[in-house]
């Protein structure tokens, strides 16, 4: 229970504190050891709800009333309720929710990398408290430099290892046992003095103890301590031990050891002291949100965490001669995407502009504003030529590194790549970045002004577009100049928070049916084909027809644009099994697509339960013969379903080998915590763990009305050959430094021969003493590369470090990719935590933010008291003058 006495002041701006349910021990797998305990997940996503609701409390939605805090008491708070609150009933929170999670897994990684797991400074272990604290507010100001250079996926990466360090301090460390009741008042903040008064080398700080349980071990000083953990380094005699089955040194007088960790004395000598320790943590967590809230403002934290129902815009334009009505296509869309959506909560938060030409490409450009964009891209011009192919996938690497994840990007080309050696990183990084790539590519034999030679050219020459596509997600679609303005309307319909609806079968075969299902959830519900299609036939689940002769039939409306179908069936469409069949030369490609208030997210995870703090080990993406787990996040208002009806509910994955669709597996799903949290798990089948490749991923179950439920993912996952870990220096870079980078490549299916080929961008000289690797069974290779910074690098900088392991026998598709941000700090940013808070300007309607719920598996207790805002003497200056509220945390 937090102490209400505490002084409201302290805390700094309107400090909202929301009872947490659930350690310190990484993620919400991690109870299956500990039952009760309270996770760095758990505090990671309390910290930033209850900053979200403070930023939401404070900035009123442009043209909705404001929110009111006591509508948030006495109940469960979910992101999805405080986004309708905020932006409107339905507005998704699927990017916020996305972006949380990579700052949980990145927190929780810190427990389980090589290059982490062990390391004292990193966990405030083995009394390095002032080297932690170092290392603490260096991965702070990564996190500032990072965001406000827009590289969000590393700010949230550095965010996540800031906020793993600062929440085990108050577990490692004797600070709750001192009888501390208040966050460290100088932890978060570069070094004006001394933490504390800090045991020393020769100082005696715990006796012996035999039992778990170890309450009365730590000696009565009032220096500051923590305990050792393991041989590295060894413990000193006198000296604390972490504690728990799988510390060494705790068999090591004196035994027993002091960690908070988890609820179990197994793990935690100190297991009576979590509750303390967990609230400190968190208030902590609250802290350092604030400070990133107070230092980017409010906009650039909405960024941070991206707290917007809205998607981001993003075109790579073909620039050359020819390109004059694609150009004004991408102009027009633009321009009706901005207009449409102009101060509504689903306007573009980012928007992204990449030219490409012969040979050139670039440069990027990127803002936030939408006057900025749309002046941009009115001065493209479609200007000069030259011989097919063009620099187009060098294009969309730039545009891929500059875009906010679970974006689209639009490409818009008649020519073939030039560079299509890309193929496979730009592959791998439409799928770290979780980006779907649609290339609308205008194939006119009889437009000659810009293109020579085109008929000597390959009839595969696209192929590339294609293996982007199908790993992004996207399409591919050929059209012609007097439709691509019509065609480029799935520009803005592509950007409408749409899912695509599985057929089966996944691969067309002209003249058979494929099926589809509709749900109670979906509406506006789209039919869009494209290919050499003579005819087609849509039948609703209550047998009534459309073909491709009616213009506007029974069903709904038809357009066609040369090759291009588009169907728009009447809302609500009829629920049930529907029937496509499609007549054409060669295989057309079909999707269906909808809008939903119900979604998921997903990730990976290997369960680790043999170490010191047991959990789920997150992934990018499996690894071919090691037993993984899938685990989704239900997501969307509509995941609670209609009052009066059944919540609708997932029950099985589905597993598809791509492209052929191919069945691999259907495995159940399992809920996992507390139901309000909508977390499942599954089990991945070896059928699909057995090979590297492409697969997809759908959910099936059933909707309140007890109709079938089935979802796609939105993008194919892959089954990695081997499992490849690149980890960075344990500082920033700085310019003219050489920084070691360490890498470690496993195989656990089998012999592998690998080429390890490196990359950097932008171009620093890059060596590495590991070139190729030849792997058993369940063999792992190390290497270290060495990061050449030249001294004339820009200071606040992102740089992009890719290595890719190849089988020098097996097709170029069977690789793997791992992909390092580091930030170059210039010297003057050392000081920017210390500087001044920005103070926090009005929240644009696009920019605004929220949080996953207080996920208690109990009802929670509310209680509330206010205070007025103000500051500790001497303490940090927050920037946000407001009323002070807190929510304590009350036991049931």
């Amino acid at each position: 229970m937090l102490p209400m006495e505490v002084p409201l002041s302290y805390l700094g701006p309107s400090v909202l504190l929301l009872s947490p349910t659930s350690a310190f021990f990484p993620n919400i797998w991690s109870l299956l050891a500990a039952p009760g305990s309270i996770t760095h997940q758990d505090l990671t996503e309390e910290a930033a709800l209850n900053v979200t609701l403070q930023l939401f409390l404070e900035q009123p939605p442009p043209g909705r009333p404001p929110l009111r805090l006591e509508d948030f008491l006495g109940r469960t708070l979910l992101a999805d309720d405080l986004f309708a609150a905020y932006f409107g009933p339905g507005s998704p929170s699927r990017r916020f929710r996305a972006a949380l999670g990579e700052v949980s897994r990145a927190n929780a990684a810190q427990d389980f990398l090589a290059t982490s797991k062990n390391d004292p400074d990193l966990h405030f272990d083995a009394e390095r408290l002032d080297q932690a604290h170092e290392r603490l507010v260096g991965a702070l100001r990564e996190t500032l430099v990072a965001a406000q250079a827009q590289d969000h996926a590393l700010a949230r990466q550095r965010l996540g290892a800031a906020l793993h360090a600062l929440q085990d301090f108050y577990s490692h460390s004797n600070w709750v046992e001192l009888g501390k009741q208040r966050p460290h008042p100088h932890l978060l903040w570069p070094r004006r003095q001394e933490l504390w008064t800090l045991a020393q080398v020769g100082d005696p700080t715990c006796s012996d103890c035999e039992e778990l349980s170890c309450p009365g071990n730590l000696l009565g000083s009032t220096l500051l301590t923590s305990g050792y953990f393991g041989t590295h380094p060894l413990k000193p005699p006198g000296k604390c031990s972490h504690g728990g089955y799988f510390d060494q040194s705790s068999s090591q007088p004196p035994r027993g050891g002091i960690n908070k960790d988890s609820t179990s004395p197994g793990f935690s000598p100190h297991h009576t002291l979590h509750p303390q320790a967990a609230e400190l943590a968190l208030l902590a967590s609250i802290q350092a949100f604030s400070l990133l809230r107070g230092r980017l403002g409010d906009g650039g934290f909405s960024r941070l965490l991206d707290i917007t129902p809205a998607s981001s815009l993003s075109f790579v334009l073909d620039t050359t001669g020819s390109m004059g009505e694609e150009i004004n296509a991408a102009k027009i869309q633009a321009r009706r995407i901005v207009e449409e959506r102009r101060g509504s909560p689903m306007e573009p938060v980012y928007y992204v502009l990449v030219p490409f030409h012969d040979p050139g490409f670039g440069p990027v450009f990127t803002t936030s504003d939408p006057h900025t964009f749309w002046q941009q891209l009115n001065e493209v011009q479609a200007l000069g030529g030259g011989d097919e192919p063009e620099m187009c996938l060098s294009a969309l690497e730039l545009a891929l590194l500059h875009t906010p994840p679970l974006s689209d990007i639009f490409v818009f080309t008649d020519a073939s790549p030039k560079d299509a050696f890309l193929t496979n990183r730009i592959e791998s990084l439409t799928q770290e970045r979780h980006c779907r790539v649609t290339f609308l590519v205008t194939e006119d034999p009889s437009r000659v002004q810009g293109r020579t030679r085109r008929e000597v050219l390959s009839p595969l020459r696209f192929e590339p577009y294609e293996a982007v596509a199908l790993a992004s997600g996207g399409e591919v679609i050929f059209t012609k100049d007097q439709h691509i303005q019509d065609v480029a309307a799935i520009v803005g319909d592509s950007m409408g928070a749409l899912v695509t609806l599985p057929l089966e079968p996944p691969v067309m075969v002209p003249g058979r049916p494929a099926v589809f299902s509709v749900d109670g959830l979906l509406q506006k519900l789209t039919v869009r084909m494209h290919g050499r299609i003579s005819g087609f036939r849509i039948k609703s689940p209550a047998g009534v027809s459309q073909d491709h002769e009616e213009d506007l039939g029974p069903l709904g409306h038809t357009r066609r644009f040369g090759q291009f179908w588009l169907v728009t069936m009447t809302d609500p469409p009829q629920t049930g099994t529907w029937e496509i069949q499609v007549t054409a030369e060669g295989t057309p490609r079909v999707r269906v697509q909808a809008q939903t208030s119900l979604d998921f997210l997903f990730h990976f995870g290997i369960p680790v339960e043999d170490g010191p703090h047991p959990g789920l080990y997150p992934l990018a993406q499996p690894v071919a013969g090691l037993p993984t787990q899938l685990l989704v996040e239900v997501i969307g208002p509509g995941s609670r379903g209609s009052p009066g009806d059944p919540p609708p509910h997932f029950s099985h994955a589905v597993l598809r080998r791509l492209p052929e669709g191919t069945k691999l597996g259907q495995v159940p799903l399992e809920p996992k915590g507390p139901a309000e949290r909508g977390l499942l798990a599954a089990s991945l089948p070896p059928t699909l763990l057995s090979a590297p490749g492409p697969f997809a991923l759908e959910l099936t179950g059933q909707d309140g009305g007890g109709q079938s439920l089935h979802r796609a993912a939105p993008q194919p996952c892959t089954v990695a050959p081997v499992l490849l870990e690149l980890s960075g220096p344990p500082g920033f870079l700085a310019p003219g430094s050489k920084a070691p980078l360490s890498l470690r490549v496993a195989s656990f299916s089998g012999s592998q021969d690998l080429e390890l080929r490196t990359s950097v961008h932008p171009s620093f000289a890059l060596t590495s003493n590991l070139s190729r690797a030849r792997l058993g069974l369940n063999e792992a290779a190390w290497g270290r590369l060495w990061l050449e910074v030249p001294a004339a690098a820009a200071p606040d900088s992102v740089v992009l470090v890719t290595v890719a392991a190849v089988g020098r026998e097996a097709s170029p598709a069977a690789s793997a990719h791992a992909f390092l941000r580091l930030v170059v700090l210039a010297p003057a940013s050392q000081a920017r935590l210390d500087a001044p808070a920005a103070s926090a300007s009005a929240l644009p309607a696009a920019h605004a933010s929220a949080l996953p719920a207080a996920h208690a598996s109990r009802p929670p207790a509310w209680r509330a008291a206010a205070g007025a805002a103000g500051r500790r003497a001497g303490g940090p200056g927050w920037g946000v003058a407001a009323a002070l509220l807190l929510l304590g945390l009350v036991s049931c």
